[in-house]
């Protein structure tokens, strides 16, 4: 990446932290924290990587995308509606009856979502299952999803990474959102998982192990990813939960929180903006 590509993905990823909060204030409900450790990670994937057309969300050749941690919607959200899939206004009304902006995804509601999310482990095998089905007609798409290390504690994540290898999809790549926490905790003390690139390795996967905070990093082991033809890919991103809200930073109250209008003030302070 130039400089000036570096800055460009820098201000996006502070624009959807920014609208990540906003959104979570005016719904009154949401989670924070695992949407802002993956900001950086949406970022390089919405504005640099994928193959998207807001004006024709179901064009057969789109990279495809899916959230398997379904909760970290809101920066999903935000990301769509940057890039035009749908008008900004309508992120305030994340979570509201009636909106297209549910508290998981879902593909039938809201543009650009290509499928929907909520009941976690489930990502990796409908990822599996579009890549398998993509070089089978020989698309030339890739699929990219991204998890949560909690989320790891599912067995059908596994089931899903065996049948990945076995199928050879070398068109899907998974980033795992490696943040050390989850709902309950974390995740060193509620199930103990071990670290997940040498199990992936073993199974037959190409893995990488990156800072998910590095833009370049980020870009780089995508397109690395992208060079392996014959294997899935996984790339085992190290984030910081709240990252970009110094307050939410490794504090695990804020998987799930509201911030006050103070608090939301002090938020957008440190993100550089006021909305």
């Amino acid at each position: 990446m130039t400089l000036q590509e570096l800055d460009r993905i820098h201000g996006h990823a502070r624009q959807l932290r920014r609208d990540v909060v906003t959104a979570v204030h005016k719904a009154g409900d949401g989670h924070p924290g695992p949407s802002l450790s993956i900001a950086d990670i949406v970022a390089v994937l919405y504005f640099h990587v994928m193959r998207v057309d807001p004006r024709d969300p179901d064009w057969q050749e789109r990279d495809r995308f899916i959230l398997s941690k379904g909760h970290a919607c809101p920066v999903v959200y935000a990301a769509l509606a940057r890039r035009g899939f749908f008008s900004v206004d309508l992120l305030p009304t994340l979570r509201s009856y009636g909106s297209i902006l549910q508290g998981h995804p879902d593909m039938k509601k809201t543009p650009g979502i290509d499928m929907t999310t909520g009941s976690l482990g489930h990502g990796i095998a409908a990822g599996t299952g579009m890549a398998v089905a993509g070089r089978s007609r020989g698309a030339t798409y890739n699929v990219y999803v991204i998890c949560g290390d909690g989320e790891l504690n599912e067995g059908i994540i596994w089931e899903s990474a065996i049948a990945a290898a076995n199928m050879k999809a070398g068109n899907l790549t998974v980033l795992v959102d490696k943040n050390g926490y989850q709902s309950g905790g974390a995740t060193s003390e509620v199930s103990g998982m071990p670290a997940p690139g040498p199990i992936f390795s073993s199974l037959g996967w190409h893995v990488q192990e990156i800072d998910g905070h590095d833009y370049e990093a980020i870009a780089d082991a995508v397109s690395s990813s992208a060079s392996v033809t014959e294997v899935p890919s996984v790339i085992v991103c190290t984030t910081v939960k709240g990252k970009g809200v110094p307050f939410m930073e490794n504090n695990n109250a804020w998987h799930k929180g509201v911030p006050t209008g103070e608090q939301l003030a002090e938020a957008l302070r440190a993100l550089g903006g006021t909305r």
